[in-house]
């Protein structure tokens, strides 16, 4: 069935349409309830309704159109026109990107935004283009937390020798190395089964896709440890970007900025209204007392970093403290 709903949108998106109009694919791997996905709804309408039909947007939800990666590989090379995905996927393309999550670095999304969408977000999107891909916007991944089996986490130590499904990210992968976990990459959609049959004791997510995919209902203790924050930035395929008329891509560009705020907006609303419903199904929600034990003992992660892109890394650093 994955493949058929694949090869049909796929199919739609490169008909020759009439009346010089034309439909294009939005892939993201987030589920229907997820802002995400509701913000994705409105670009398309904004996109539609600005190019007065000339563009019209199909919406491949829930990975079927491949995971993360396989989409970014799809709309580097213009098959896939946009792309709403994950900063870590991302960074195997553009690796300066997994620099928006160093660990700490932001003490809240807002911070993020506001450095985002400056000079820091352009820098990496000049990078991304290198790599065949346009950043039209940096969507919302939230302030990451720990989930587990079975025990809450207070101190780096409770980490040591967890098995922790993370993104494919380099950076995430270097915060639990640096605190002795035990961290492996799993693609978001094969996280259930793998948390069921005790291939990892817990994950790390932001509270919203804990929530709209259920993974609390597996992992019943949430540790509020904040560890890093991530974007979900929306691509598009360069090579189709730039066959746009101007006018064309001031709409587009005009529907990304109104879903950035859209989706930045439910995403901040439901971290900070989901600590009541997750606690009446049964989730144990605990607080990080002594948070700056974790920033000392993830350290390192910003000396390694820090001696591949030193120039970018002090950016933030200078950026996230105003």
């Amino acid at each position: 069935m994955k493949s058929i709903l694949k090869s049909l949108l796929l199919t739609c998106a490169l008909l020759p349409a009439a009346a010089h109009a034309e439909t294009i694919v939005l892939g993201h791997g987030a589920a229907p309830t997820n802002p995400r996905h509701l913000a994705a709804k409105l670009f398309a309408t904004q996109v539609e309704s600005c190019t007065k039909g000339a563009v019209t947007v199909n919406i491949a939800d829930s990975g079927t159109m491949g995971d993360d990666v396989e989409l970014l590989t799809s709309t580097s090379a213009g098959i896939v026109q946009l792309t709403a995905n994950s900063q870590g996927a991302t960074g195997q393309i553009v690796p300066e990107i997994n620099l928006i999550g160093l660990p700490f670095l932001f003490s809240d999304s807002q911070t993020a935004w506001r450095v985002l969408d400056g000079e820091v977000g352009a820098m990496i999107d000049a990078k991304a283009q290198d790599a065949g891909l346009k950043v039209l916007a940096y969507w919302d991944n939230g302030i990451r937390h720990v989930s587990h089996m079975s025990k809450s986490i207070t101190t780096p130590d409770d980490l040591k020798g967890m098995k922790i499904r993370t993104p494919p990210d380099e950076m995430t992968l270097a915060i639990f190395n640096a605190v002795g976990a035990n961290p492996a990459p799993l693609a978001f959609a094969e996280l259930p089964t793998a948390l069921q049959s005790g291939v990892f004791e817990g994950q790390e997510n932001p509270l919203t896709n804990i929530y709209s995919s259920k993974i609390h209902e597996i992992t019943k203790f949430i540790s509020l440890t904040g560890h890093k924050y991530e974007s979900a930035p929306l691509m598009a395929s360069l090579s189709w970007w730039s066959g746009l008329s101007a006018e064309n891509q001031a709409c587009v560009q005009e529907a990304a900025t109104a879903a950035k705020w859209y989706q930045r907006g439910l995403a901040l609303e439901a971290a900070t209204t989901l600590i009541e419903p997750l606690k009446a199904e049964g989730v144990t929600l605990t607080e990080v007392a002594d948070r700056q034990a974790f920033i000392d003992a993830t350290a390192s992660v910003y000396e390694a970093w820090g001696a591949r892109f030193p120039d970018l890394v002090a950016r933030l650093r200078e950026e996230a403290a105003k």
